[in-house]
């Protein structure tokens, strides 16, 4: 349940104002595995400022009181990186069709409450509002036998399958960041997931 929690979407100045936070949040979840990712603040505001700048991107914040403790952001295909829209060219969609779902973060204390589907409902809702086909978006894929893979490690693949989401076989995006421990970026493959929208 998440009825001591507040989900809404934030009003573009709020998001210029909560980029700090945002940025806070990308670089605490996205280090633990599979993305183990050794974040910087000042890249992060810089990653994240196109979405205050945008009147069609979306966040939505998630606060336990005034904190933020999750947000999650989406965006039309054609605003996001290069490397996105190349592999969705393997899916034979036009960009102008897709919704993209970008990070979607939440702090471990406050899993298992339903947040992760109210997430995904406030960017879907956007998406078909804004006459979006299909929704999109990359997640990382590690090896299996990965040596930083935790012995209890469970792969969201069954909750976004539940949400209508399917991976593309063939489409593969490569997206490069540095890992915990490692000197240099590194590329790293991302599967490819979609499921209809269709506007109401």
């Amino acid at each position: 349940m998440t009825d001591d929690l507040e989900v809404r979407d934030l009003a573009p100045a709020e998001i210029a104002e909560c980029l700090d936070a945002l940025a806070e949040l990308r670089i605490t979840v996205f280090r633990a595995f599979p993305y183990l990712y050794d974040g910087d603040p000042a890249y992060e505001v810089q990653y994240l400022r196109p979405y205050a700048e945008s009147d069609r991107a979306l966040v939505t914040g998630c606060f336990d009181g005034t904190r933020m403790v999750g947000a999650a952001t989406a965006a039309p295909m054609e605003d996001h990186a290069s490397a996105f829209a190349e592999a969705l060219a393997a899916t034979g969609l036009l960009a102008e069709e897709v919704w993209y779902l970008g990070e979607s973060v939440l702090l471990p204390a406050y899993r298992g409450r339903g947040v992760g589907h109210r997430f995904f409902d406030h960017r879907e809702a956007r998406g078909r509002a804004l006459g979006r086909r299909h929704a999109a978006f990359c997640a990382v894929r590690r090896p299996a036998d990965h040596p930083a893979r935790p012995a209890d490690y469970r792969p969201l693949d069954p909750f976004w399958r539940a949400r209508g989401y399917a991976r593309h076989p063939t489409a593969e995006a490569r997206f490069a960041w540095k890992d915990l421990g490692v000197a240099e970026e590194t590329e790293k493959p991302m599967d490819v997931w979609l499921s209809p929208l269709y506007s109401a």
